[in-house]
């Protein structure tokens, strides 16, 4: 780590997510895995944990957007990569340029990318996603047959190939739940009918993280990993990370800006939701919502300070909460810690989550930009692409 002092830092921890892949891997030892590194990384990062990914040996790289994509490619990275989150207007050339694996959901999409692959002269990689019932992207059932043909007619004219058929579960974090059952049934329906009809898919995947952990009748090909290669459960019905095998990989501190004696009595922060009880130590944590920090941790959020468990007292503001230490002592400089693995007694990201009123997954995905990202736990390990700092 880095020993210029910093406001606020999140230590991002790769010898920790290597290892969170490998024992992904280990859960679907028959499939491939496909590291997801949208969203920067669920916060952590986007190119640093696609290169640890890499390292650990994740065949694929998935992101959200085309944009996110065409990064890791700008950051040297040459292996598989798919992206699935498009609009009318996307850069499908540029994605077909760049070797990435594009999503395929209706005929308006199937459309545009064979325009743009007769304006490149490539051949277009293509999955096609079928809704199983989770309702959001994704071909619905009763369109598949027209979307199959249209695409069979566009590998027999050289425009695309389609390499993969998918889909996403609803409830795979819900063990149990029917909707599982029910999305298997048409997924593997989709499948038959679309090989039928001549496609050859090299991959055919549904699992996401839950589903790897959970559902081996549900691997396939090739499964999606995200939340949990950061480390995080994807659902506490699942288990804790350490019940799962993985470890979180980041840790969130700042350092107390402030520090100092009030009275009894005395409101705090924004609307003076919180009021002193008697004479005490307030301490002020440099960080706040534009940081990632939820509003909704206003006398909720958990820190660590003084190897204690706080409170978040009062309101949280855009760029920094108070904790109460009540007779504890404490100097500017000295760390508070909102959330990491828990070794040391701190909070979890899932701690914060319950606090809040959500989900781990937004926890870390949050934290913004501004809060500088230090990496560790990548020494005398060879480089799988070029880091453009991008």
């Amino acid at each position: 780590m880095t020993e210029t002092p910093m406001r606020a830092r999140a230590v991002v921890d790769l010898a920790a997510l290597r290892a969170n892949v490998r024992a992904l891997r280990a859960r679907a030892p028959r499939a491939q895995l496909m590291a997801v590194v949208k969203a920067n990384a669920y916060g952590h990062g986007a190119v640093p944990c696609a290169r640890a990914a890499r390292q650990a040996g994740a065949e694929w790289l998935g992101t959200a957007t085309p944009h996110e994509a065409l990064a890791l490619r700008a950051a040297g990275d040459t292996g598989r990569l798919m992206c699935w989150l498009w609009t009318p207007g996307d850069p499908w050339r540029e994605a077909l340029e760049a070797d990435i694996d594009v999503s395929v959901s209706a005929l308006w999409a199937l459309e545009e990318v064979t325009a743009a692959a007769r304006a490149s002269g490539r051949v277009a990689r293509v999955q096609l996603k079928i809704d199983t019932g989770l309702g959001r992207n994704g071909c619905q059932p009763g369109d598949w047959e027209k979307l199959v043909a249209a695409a069979r007619d566009a590998e027999t004219a050289v425009l695309i190939k389609v390499t993969g058929i998918w889909s996403h579960f609803a409830c795979a974090d819900e063990p149990g739940h029917p909707s599982i059952r029910a999305q298997l049934n048409v997924f593997k329906d989709a499948i038959a009918y679309a090989e039928a009809q001549g496609l050859t898919p090299e991959v055919r995947h549904i699992a996401n993280s839950p589903a790897t952990l959970t559902l081996p009748e549900a691997h396939f090909d090739l499964v999606r990993t995200g939340v949990a290669m950061y480390g995080i459960s994807p659902s506490p019905e699942l288990g804790t990370p350490e019940e799962l095998g993985i470890r979180p990989v980041m840790t969130l501190s700042a350092s107390l800006a402030s520090v100092k004696r009030v009275p009894g009595g005395h409101g705090v922060s924004y609307g003076h939701l919180y009021t002193t009880p008697g004479e005490t130590t307030l301490a002020l944590v440099p960080v706040g919502y534009a940081d990632g920090i939820p509003r909704s941790g206003s006398g909720t959020g958990p820190v660590l300070v003084g190897g204690k468990w706080r409170t978040v007292a009062g309101r949280v503001a855009m760029d920094q909460f108070v904790v109460d230490l009540g007779g504890d002592s404490a100097a500017p400089g000295d760390e508070a810690v909102l959330f990491g693995p828990g070794d040391e007694g701190e909070p979890t990201a899932e701690d914060w989550a319950r606090a809040t009123g959500t989900i781990a997954y937004e926890v870390v995905t949050r934290i913004s930009a501004r809060v500088p990202r230090v990496y560790v736990g990548d020494n005398d390990v060879e480089d799988t692409f070029e880091d453009t700092g991008a």
